[in-house]
């Protein structure tokens, strides 16, 4: 088993080009499987974790309806965001600066062969991290990511989650609203559910602006702890 992680920040990247990149990633793990398999081998396949932020931009999941996207494609011209349709679970999400999106490209056999315990520990690092900053953060039964005063009239969702698994080899992932504009979030109906709200981690602190280094730190110390991984830095 390989527990090694290695770890890129893309910086701010189009949604496409990072998509294409996780899809290279991706791919290599696969066929290394596959070859591994045919050829009776036991060959170390790579594990990776992208962060990145992404220019305004909507994404759609493969059972996700398009209905949940309440403006047309002009108005998405007009407001400099772009559209695509995924293949990740979920529905409508949206991307955009100020929001740390993460995509861990991980064979699970160098882990575990459990996509719900691997979505639950998404969400746990998530969870550790915002209790790091006073907020009591908790998952919502039969909805995924991560919210606030879950069970109120003020439940409010902090971070999107939607992933893909193929030959246990994952990709897609998670998006943390830090300092994240909200009014992008009235232009859908968020993951397809209705009368929900959407909060960013500055706005629930009362800050102009929270650093996001040090929200990504927080992140990869809980994602290497939760997956007994050993981070690697790209440079």
């Amino acid at each position: 088993m390989n527990k090694k992680v290695t770890f890129q920040h893309l910086g701010l990247k189009d949604y496409k080009e990072a998509w294409n990149y996780q899809e290279l990633l991706f791919k290599q793990i696969v066929d290394l499987k596959i070859k591994n398999r045919r050829e009776d081998k036991t060959i170390e396949t790579p594990n990776h974790l992208l962060f990145v932020e992404h220019p305004h931009v909507f994404t759609l999941g493969k059972s996700g309806d398009l209905s949940n996207l309440l403006i047309d494609e002009k108005q998405l011209e007009n407001k400099g965001a772009k559209f695509y349709k995924i293949n990740r679970g979920g529905d409508i999400t949206y991307h955009g600066p100020g929001q740390l999106v993460g995509y861990p490209i991980l064979d699970l056999d160098n882990f575990f062969t459990d996509i719900h315990k691997y979505l639950r520990l998404l969400e746990e690092m998530v969870i550790l991290t915002l209790a790091e900053y006073g907020l009591k953060a908790e998952r919502s039964e039969g909805e995924t990511g991560v919210w606030l005063d879950v069970g109120t009239p003020f439940a409010r969702k902090i971070c999107a989650m939607g992933v893909r698994a193929s030959r246990w080899v994952t990709m897609h992932g998670f998006a943390l609203n830090v300092n994240a504009n909200l009014g992008y979030f009235d232009l859908m109906i968020p993951c397809g559910i209705k009368g929900k709200a959407v909060t960013s981690l500055n706005v629930e602190l009362g800050k102009k602006k929270i650093s996001m280094q040090e929200v990504q730190q927080k992140l990869l110390h809980h994602f290497s702890s939760l997956f007994e991984a050993e981070i690697i830095k790209k440079s």
